[in-house]
């Protein structure tokens, strides 16, 4: 027969476990709202930070010569830069001169490595990377086109020069 005192022993720890999980039973619950919480607070702090980088971007794009600089960073000059953004923008070297107002030659140069440009058109560089694709061809449109004024002096500077030899023949 077994004895008394282990009987007891066995039907206390059984009453004790019994116990115990009923009084935990309302801590786990507990818990797992927490969590779901915590985890409710993760996804809209996720979701803020998202939406703040955004702010971010566009006030920095919407700035224009604020973005010239940064604190403590300068921006530099980058031929591979400026070849990855005239062709983003779809622009030839020309359409890209007339918008930044240096001749197609100068783009090529700084293109090639060959010059960097001065501070006004570097300023206009600058202002031209925040700028889509309908942005710069509205722009350029916009612009009086250089190369028809240009063709017209050529063409009023030849006849010129036909009448001055045609006075001295």
């Amino acid at each position: 027969m077994p004895n008394i005192s282990t009987l007891l022993k066995v039907e206390i720890t059984r009453l004790a476990r019994r116990e115990i999980k009923r009084e935990l039973a309302s801590v786990k619950k507990t818990n797992v709202a927490h969590r779901h919480n915590i985890a409710a607070l993760k996804r809209q702090v996720a979701a803020l930070e998202q939406k703040s980088m955004l702010l971010v971007k566009r006030a920095r794009s919407a700035s224009g010569s604020a973005s010239a600089e940064m604190p403590g960073r300068p921006v530099r000059f980058v031929a591979k830069g400026l070849v990855t953004m005239r062709r983003r923008l779809g622009l030839s070297a020309a359409q890209l001169g007339r918008l930044i107002g240096v001749s197609e030659q100068s783009i090529y140069n700084w293109e090639t490595k060959k010059a960097t440009p001065r501070k006004d058109a570097f300023a206009a560089i600058i202002e031209l990377r925040s700028l889509g694709k309908r942005d710069a061809h509205r722009r350029l449109s916009e612009k009086a086109p250089k190369a028809a004024t240009t063709t017209a002096r050529k063409r009023n500077k030849t006849a010129r020069n036909r009448a001055k030899r045609a006075k001295r023949k």
